[in-house]
């Protein structure tokens, strides 16, 4: 089970750097190992995404202590990442990016999604906008803090954070990259039509709910399907 995980978390850490949705060699993301004990899998500080090997992510406890692996958590990732976990028990697989088109809506103000093109009808309903910026999570106040949004509204699965970035989070990693790839798409699109200076023409919300409807019923399968193509187009270096 274990090493299937570390070749997803891997993989999503390389297919993320080809979409250009990482940022140097900061952001993070983990995957919860299923046990009785609390551990997860986390990219080590100093890996570019584009290299990541499932051999190179760590293995850590609750306390984001090092159990297996080498090199050592950013602790802004140990501190969202194990308080994210923790908040949300559905949220197996937790990602954290600060990938362009995303991190414009939280730096414009009342910036959010808006329902204005059948991408963005999936995450109808799922997000949350945390609002107030207190710098890097340097501490378990700060991760907490973000985590507690998770805590209230236990359908969400999408965090906006003030002038910071993303958080996606879902049941798989497969399941999370899927979200992560198609929000960063829709506020994309949405992007470029503010760029016109025209007004968005948002969609009536009993058509967004029908669509989100008709997207919820096939996206589990579509993610999976999705992930596995994006396995084998990325493969780990050395595979035939």
């Amino acid at each position: 089970m274990i090493d299937a995980l570390r070749e997803d978390l891997a993989t999503a850490f390389r297919v993320a750097a080809a979409m250009d949705l990482n940022e140097g060699i900061c952001n993070h993301f983990s995957v919860t190992v299923p046990g009785s004990e609390e551990r997860y899998l986390i990219n080590p500080y100093g890996i570019h995404w584009s290299e990541m090997q499932p051999g190179d992510l760590l293995l850590i406890d609750g306390d984001g202590r090092v159990l297996e692996g080498d090199g050592e958590v950013e602790a802004t990732a140990r501190y969202i990442h194990v308080a994210a976990h923790r908040a949300n028990p559905r949220h197996a697989a937790v990602l954290h990016t600060h990938m362009p088109h995303c991190t414009a809506l939280t730096m414009v103000e009342g910036g959010k999604l808006e329902m204005a093109h059948q991408t963005a009808c999936r995450f109808s309903g799922r997000i949350v906008y945390v609002t107030e910026f207190g710098g890097l999570a340097l501490d378990e106040d700060e991760g907490e803090a973000i985590a507690g949004s998770a805590r209230h509204d236990s359908g969400a699965d999408i965090f906006f954070l003030a002038h910071h970035g993303v958080t996606v989070c879902g049941a798989s990693v497969a399941e999370a990259f899927d979200d992560l790839y198609y929000l960063e798409r829709a506020a994309r699109q949405q992007v470029l039509a503010m760029s016109t200076g025209l007004e968005l023409k948002l969609m009536p919300n009993d058509m967004v709910e029908h669509t989100a409807r008709q997207m919820r019923q096939v996206m589990q399968v579509q993610a999976d399907e999705h992930f596995r193509v994006l396995k084998r187009m990325h493969p780990p270096s050395g595979a035939a």
